[in-house]
């Protein structure tokens, strides 16, 4: 028997639901794991819906099948809790093609993209109600030259954030590494 708090089916569902979000790109499948009412924002655009109807308009017009063939999410931790989970993750894709939730309206750059995402995924037993999803756009907005260098030389942004969370230098926007 499922409890409402069982870690193992909150975390198959969450695979279920983003491997039809990112591998079989099929918006029935996202939907069948949410709720009537899920709400999903992506918070560094206010892209997203509430409600049954308007995430899968969402997902079908501005978000599943709308990534770079090389989109990559690879999960650095995951922690469940009551009802919760919050994954970091590691974002890297080639902005090749309008990716609508990260940089609505803007053109390809043909630039290489890599961030830091987390994901904060909320549900009511089983089923998916609410998922908000963080991340530095300012980071984004450098790594795609919509930022221009004269600006980004005076601004406190990491544009390398695989390398900040894996193995890379700290403490560079003071003008200083780590020892």
């Amino acid at each position: 028997m499922t409890t409402e708090h069982d870690p193992s089916e909150l975390e198959r569902v969450w695979e279920l639901h983003t491997s039809s979000e990112f591998n079989t790109l099929d918006v029935d499948a996202t939907m069948a794991t949410m709720t009537d009412a899920p709400v999903v924002l992506h918070v560094p655009t206010a892209m997203g819906a509430r409600g049954g109807a308007a995430v899968r308009d969402f997902y079908r017009r501005w978000f599943i099948g709308h990534n770079p063939q090389d989109f990559m999410i690879t999960t650095l931790t995951r922690t469940i809790g009551a009802g919760r989970i919050v994954d970091e993750m590691l974002v890297s894709f080639t902005h090749d093609v309008e990716v609508p939730w990260v940089l609505p309206a803007v053109p390809p750059t043909g630039r290489p993209v890599g961030i830091a995402v987390i994901a904060v995924v909320s549900f009511n037993g089983s089923l998916i109600a609410s998922e908000h999803i963080y991340w530095d756009q300012a980071s984004v907005l450098a790594q795609t030259g919509l930022i221009d260098s004269g600006t980004m030389s005076r601004l406190p942004v990491v544009t390398d954030q695989r390398a900040t969370l894996t193995d890379g230098p700290l403490n560079q926007l003071t003008g200083h590494d780590t020892p």
